[in-house]
């Protein structure tokens, strides 16, 4: 990512991951915290979340958020392919969304798919989401699930890989 097509890219991520610094090395005062992760996601669009550090964000300009977002702490995100969180979205501790993976032909190529959480969601603690996945309103995930394809409306699901164990 040295090329000069790819600075933007890098000085974004050295921004972002300074603020991560900032943030996550803060006294445990919500009221400040609140107003480093607005700064944290200025390019972001959509209301800022409440999260709880610490946090490690490669791409804050890469999220779109609802409104009555929670992080709960250890939150990571690999976002270069995107991220949006709809309305009323619960993420519980030591959550990871990953939108970039690498060509298994071409290791230095990066490929990007965007994940998606739909309104009302709930994924459980440990719960990693892998590039290009929807998770469908009101789903469930639960704990230490590692969700690589689409989760529907009204579901829960679990498991390595996850699967799906119930409508609700």
């Amino acid at each position: 990512m040295m090329e000069k097509s790819y600075l933007p890219a890098v000085q974004h991520m050295d921004v972002t991951r300074r603020r991560c610094f900032k943030i996550n090395h803060t006294e445990p005062d919500m009221e400040v915290i609140a107003s480093m992760i607005a700064e944290l996601f200025e390019e972001a669009e959509g209301e800022i979340p409440t999260m709880i550090p610490p946090l490690e964000v490669d791409f804050a300009k890469q999220f779109t958020f609802g409104s009555q977002v929670f992080f709960n702490h250890s939150f990571t995100a690999m976002s270069a392919g995107g991220i949006q969180i709809d309305d009323n979205v619960q993420i519980g501790p030591n959550c990871t969304i990953v939108t970039t993976n690498h060509d298994f032909g071409e290791r230095y190529t990066l490929c990007c798919k965007g994940v998606h959480i739909k309104k009302n969601a709930w994924l459980g603690a440990c719960v990693t989401i892998m590039p290009g996945v929807t998770i469908g309103e009101n789903a469930v995930i639960a704990g230490g699930a590692v969700v690589t394809k689409d989760v529907p409306d009204n579901a829960v699901a679990g498991g390595n890989p996850a699967k799906i164990l119930k409508s609700l």
